[in-house]
Parts: C-alpha cells; structure tokens; sequence
C-alpha cells in the first residue's frame, strides 16, 4: 500500500461535532461582564420603589446596622450585606415597598487611633492638636472610606437607596441624638454619674469587652493587714482588748496601684472565717519577713494555710470562730498620711469566694465592676477618682500624686510604670504589708495598642431605668400614645413590653 500523501492537509474534525451554538462566550470574563450587568440595571432599587409605590404597596422597613467607616470591606462586611440583600429582593417579590437606606457608624476609637497615627507621624501628640482640628481629620477620614465602601457594596451588586445614605456624623443625625438626650433630661430621668470601665491609659479611651484581647502577664501579688479598729457587740470582747495583738483582716490583690483607691473589704456570708494568732515564724530565711509571733489576723478558713505559708508563719493558733459582719478596719497607709484617716467597713458580697486569696477582696470602687456594685449596693454614692486619664494618680491622692501607673510614652509605653512599686514601698513603712509574690495571669491589653488596660472611674450619663416615667414629659417613646403605657411604669418595664410586641426573625 502507498503510504499517504504527507503534503495533504491535514482534516479539520470540528465540522464534524454537533454541538449547540450559542452566543457564550468561551470565557466567563467576570470582572469585565459584572460592572456591565451592574450598569445594564441602573437604579434598579429606586425603579422598583417607583413601581411599587404607584401600586399602593404596603411599607416594608429594614434598617442597616451600618458598618465602620475606616477600611475597605471584608468578608464580614460582604456576608452581612448580601443577606441583607436578599431580603431587600425578595420583600419587592412579595409585593412590598421595600425602605432600605444603608448607613455609616463614623464615630469610636478606630478611626481616631488611625488620625493620632497620622499626627504621630508627624511628630504630634493628641494633645497638641486643638479638637476642631482632631475632628476635621476624622471626618475627612470617615468621609473617604465612606466613599470606597459604598462603591464597593454597589460591586456586590447590592441595592438601597445608595444617593441618601446615612451616617452618624451627618449634622441632621447628631441634632436628632442631642434632641432625644435633651428630651430624657426634661424628664428628670438622665443624671450624671461615674462607673468603672476599661480604660488604656496609652490610648487615653475607654474600651469595650470586643476591644480586649488577653495575654500572659506577671503581675506583683501582696497580702494587706487593715487593722480592725471597731466592732459590734456581736463580736467576741476580747477582740479589740489591749492585751492581745490587735487583729488585722488580710486581703490579697494582684493590684498594688488600687490600694489608695480602697474604700471597704468585701466577705462571703456563705463563707466559714477564723481569727488566728501567729505562734512561730519559719527559720534560716535570707530576709525578716513582716510577721511576727503574737500577730492576730483573719482569714478564710480553707486558705489560712496558703496565707500563712505565703507569710513564713510556721505555727500558728486558731483563737476561733469569727463572723466580719459589723466590722471595721483602719486603711493600711492610716498611720502615714491623715488623707486615709477614713473607716473601711466590711460589705457582704455574693461575688466573694474562698477558691483563693484570703476570703477577703480589697474593694476600690473605681478600679472594679464588682467593687462598684457592693458599694453602690450598701449605700454608697460617691466613688472617688483615683487615677487620671493618662493613668496617673491625681494630685488629691495622698502620698503618690502624679505617679503613672503605666507608661505612656517613649520606648517603655505600655509597661507597669512606679505606682505599683510605690504602693508597696509604703505599705512595707505603715507596717501593714504581710507578704508578696509574683503570679501569672491572663490579663486584659487594648488589641490596637497591644498595651495593658486598667479599671478606671469615669464620668459618664445615666439613665433611669426603674424609677415611675410621667408620660406628659416623656412624648418620644411611641408615636400611637407619648407614652406607650400609664403613668407609674418605668422605662425598663416599657422596654420589655416593647420586646414581647416585636417579632424578631430568628426568635
């Protein structure tokens, strides 16, 4: 056989396949086609509203949580919006006039970290820029991401009514958040008030919880005796007598700087105490150890053991059975400056509990969430100011006026700076420091500034929760009656009502 013509062309077999023609292209060419579909559909939203309106169509609001305005979108931001989305199209499918008017929160600590790093980089603090212009930078800033992110969301082929967005810093939404706060202070329900919060000293802001990341850190540790100086008679006679040792309670804290702050001591009523009395201390120790024989002191029975073993106390006496309720101590700085001449009383605590430390919590109603409460829960009003912005003692505080208890600036910005110290110094010359140590521990650091963040009083608003509303002041709750209820009912038994009547999807 003749082999085959090798100059032959070769047999093109597409001719030869049946497939169906059509006008896809080979590639999908997406990041060429979407901004083509996008614009093939113009303002669908606003088309759709125009339609459903001349219907007649029933109202259907859904409101935005706006997103932050300082960053390009992420997968979150794309989530949350395209589930929005589908609501906002399948409420039009149903028949509904569909108000959806995305919105931007352009007010909190991200966006002003971001301008103080701009001003750091131009070798400016925060102090040193007036607040007009702090505040110009910011909205200028919160205005450009604005821009990026809207441009983004259309991207994802999400609608609303993009040309009237919202955002918190518009001049209309501020006056309308002044107006309603105005209106809750001619109803005599806002008053002014301090709490403790979370405060980063390198920041010069409180936190919130969703802030705070957790780190190990060494913290110093230190057993505190608050002299007893008066008891009720429920107490036993002997306990004040002059010839025995006068008993001390002991606290323990991983958190020396709070001492000046000290106000009261909380005790667990659940909670079994003893008074005991130190018969021997341990031997061949390289330094005196600041118990000595004869010293009274009390403490939970379940961690006496633990105290005295952290104090070199070697033996020790169990004198018997003793109930905190009604006493009294002395400040541990008392004997070194009259400005902690005050009583400490002793509070009974449900937050109290004997897994460790001495059964006593050291309570500073400014540095605390449950200080604050067992304070303000026996009576108390007034929580004093201890610490400043920049974490420094105030110049009223006896002793350690301006010492910072983190540093702030420089190569050490963010380390424990000379409070603890301090405190510790002076607790050793009161003669009322017991023992010290060191633990590690889970503690709380700003995740912007990576710095470690403290407790903190702060002024801030309240409003009435529990107290009668009147309802001729209060005309803002509800548009059917001004007040949505009969006079007498508090605000916070109007807001549950108000959750019980809505209908929330998931339930």
């Amino acid at each position: 056989m003749a082999d085959a013509d090798s100059t032959a062309p070769a047999r093109d077999f597409r001719d030869t396949v049946f497939l169906p023609d059509t006008p896809f292209p080979m590639r999908g060419g997406l990041p060429q086609k979407e901004p083509q579909i996008l614009e093939a559909w113009g303002d669908l939203y606003a088309e759709l509203r125009r339609r459903r309106q001349a219907e007649g169509a029933p109202l259907y609001v859904l409101h935005d949580g706006p997103p932050y305005a300082n960053g390009d979108i992420h997968i979150g931001h794309a989530l949350n919006k395209t589930l929005k989305d589908f609501v906002v199209r399948s409420r039009f499918l149903l028949g509904y006039d569909v108000d959806f008017v995305p919105g931007w929160d352009c007010h909190g600590l991200p966006i002003e970290w971001k301008i103080e790093e701009q001003f750091r980089a131009k070798g400016k603090r925060k102090d040193e820029v007036s607040k007009a212009a702090f505040r110009v930078a910011c909205r200028e800033y919160a205005a450009g991401w604005i821009d990026v992110q809207r441009e983004q969301f259309k991207r994802l082929g999400v609608i609303g009514d993009w040309a009237n967005r919202y955002a918190t810093m518009d001049f209309a939404t501020e006056a309308a958040i002044v107006r309603e706060f105005h209106r809750f202070k001619a109803s005599g329900q806002l008053y002014r008030g301090s709490k403790p919060v979370m405060w980063s000293p390198v920041e010069r802001t409180a936190l919130a919880e969703a802030e705070i990341e957790y780190h190990e850190h060494v913290s110093p540790t230190i057993w505190v005796k608050f002299p007893v100086t008066g008891a009720t008679d429920d107490h036993p006679d002997d306990l004040l007598a002059f010839r025995h040792a006068t008993p001390s309670v002991v606290i323990w804290t991983t958190t020396p700087w709070t001492i000046p702050a000290n106000r009261a001591i909380s005790y667990g009523p659940e909670i079994a105490y003893g008074l005991y009395e130190v018969q021997a201390m341990e031997q061949g120790l390289d330094f005196e150890p600041w118990a000595k024989p004869g010293d009274r002191l009390i403490v939970a029975d379940k961690l006496a053991e633990e105290v005295f073993r952290a104090a070199k106390i070697a033996t020790w006496t169990r004198v018997y059975d003793l109930n905190p309720s009604g006493l009294e101590c002395a400040h541990p700085l008392a004997a070194l400056h009259p400005g902690f001449g005050f009583a400490v009383p002793l509070l009974a605590g449900d937050h109290v509990t004997d897994d460790a430390g001495t059964g006593f919590v050291h309570t500073a109603p400014g540095h605390g969430a449950d200080d604050y409460e067992v304070w303000k829960a026996h009576g108390h009003h007034e929580v004093p100011d201890t610490v400043d912005p920049d974490g420094a003692y105030y110049p009223h505080v006896p002793l350690f006026a301006g010492l910072k208890v983190l540093e702030t600036e420089g190569k050490k910005t963010g380390k424990f700076a000379d409070a603890n110290p301090a405190v510790v110094q002076k607790l050793i010359e009161a003669g009322t420091l017991l023992a010290r140590g060191r633990l590690e521990h889970s503690y709380p650091h700003s995740w912007r500034s990576k710095a470690p963040v403290i407790f903190r009083n702060t002024p801030q608003w309240f409003i009435r929760m529990d107290e009668p509303l009147n309802s001729r002041k209060l005309g803002f709750i509800r548009m059917d009656k001004p007040l949505g209820g009969d006079d007498g009912e508090t605000l916070r038994e109007l807001a549950l009502k108000a959750i019980d009547e809505t209908a929330f999807h998931p339930a």
